[in-house]
């Protein structure tokens, strides 16, 4: 194959994996036949984040019979985006795309996103049609909670976005600077703003296996994601003490009123109710600063996002 005939990228894959070791070789087989008619020199890499089953066996065999295949493993289950980011920075790849390893991102829209690269977007997302595959609740949540981080946080995120895109390297190398806690990848490159575009594809089913994210994970990532990208829940916070003060103020001067003419003061009832939501009000606010506080806690520590337990590959590539 010579140089001529190669797509000017070298292209990097990376693939997070958690207990999924009836999808390995199927992932593997599916990458092969869909990147090889390419003829572009590739890296495979798989990123184990802690899994308890064969996963990592399954990644070692597949390192020691193909060069393409890298694996890295880490030191225990650090979550999807800080086990991608550790694929992320093991790339060596121009174009470094990053996908699931349940094959609902389909391996056959690697050579539209390479096409789509090579004609200036240096960010090549995606656009997730999953009514067949993802049930109403999901589908309904996963809108609201997109609505509501553009919202916050004025970084403009679509519904069905998800972590299969193509980034450039200049792109990729701003990303691996960026230092937050949490770090949102969907958000962390619309907000780098680089030129890009979107491919809309229709999601796969599962390949075998069930989703590893349920709803604590999901709720501490939309968490996680507004906190690292917005300051307003405290603005939002003073905005609700500013109102509740106002109409306790009021409350007292109603009360001073009816005193001045004479009048006893009935209600006890409400006064209580009021007080109990004032105490509410702030108890909530001082559960934002503390979420905030706990942030800074964290960032000071400086620990590092993952721990790599080891890397295996036959040569590099």
């Amino acid at each position: 194959m010579s140089r001529s005939n190669q797509i000017n990228n070298y292209l990097s894959i990376v693939i997070p994996l958690f207990n999924e070791d009836s999808n390995v070789d199927f992932l593997l087989k599916s990458l092969e036949d869909n990147i090889k008619p390419l003829e572009v020199t590739y890296e495979i890499i798989l990123v184990d984040d802690g899994s308890n089953d064969n996963t990592w066996e399954k990644i070692s065999y597949a390192s020691n019979v193909n060069p393409n295949v890298k694996g890295i493993r880490l030191a225990r289950n650090f979550g999807q985006q800080n086990a991608l980011l550790a694929g992320l920075s093991n790339a060596k790849g121009q174009a470094i795309i990053s996908m699931d390893g349940d094959l609902q991102h389909p391996p056959m829209l690697i050579k539209k996103m390479l096409e789509s690269h090579k004609q200036g977007n240096l960010v090549v997302n995606t656009y997730r049609d999953d009514y067949e595959v993802a049930g109403f609740i999901k589908r309904r949540t996963s809108s609201f909670f997109y609505k509501l981080f553009s919202f916050l946080t004025d970084v403009q995120i679509e519904a069905g976005s998800s972590d299969f895109r193509l980034l450039d390297r200049a792109v990729l190398n701003h990303l691996l600077e960026l230092k937050d806690v949490d770090l949102f990848l969907r958000g962390a490159v619309n907000w780098l703003g680089f030129p890009s575009t979107t491919i809309p594809y229709t999601a796969l089913k599962r390949f075998s296996g069930r989703s590893k994210y349920n709803l604590s994970k999901m709720m501490n990532f939309a968490k996680g994601s507004l906190i690292s990208f917005s300051t307003k829940p405290l603005v939002l916070g003073v905005w609700l003490g500013i109102i509740t003060s106002t109409l306790s103020f009021l409350e007292i001067v109603y009360m001073l009123i009816q005193v001045a003419n004479g009048k006893t003061v009935p209600g006890w009832a409400s006064t209580v109710g009021i007080v109990s939501f004032l105490f509410g009000v702030l108890f909530i606010i001082l559960g934002i600063i503390g979420v905030y506080i706990a942030r800074i806690h964290t960032a000071l520590q400086n620990r590092p996002r993952f721990v790599i337990r080891e890397i295996i590959e036959q040569q590099d590539i």
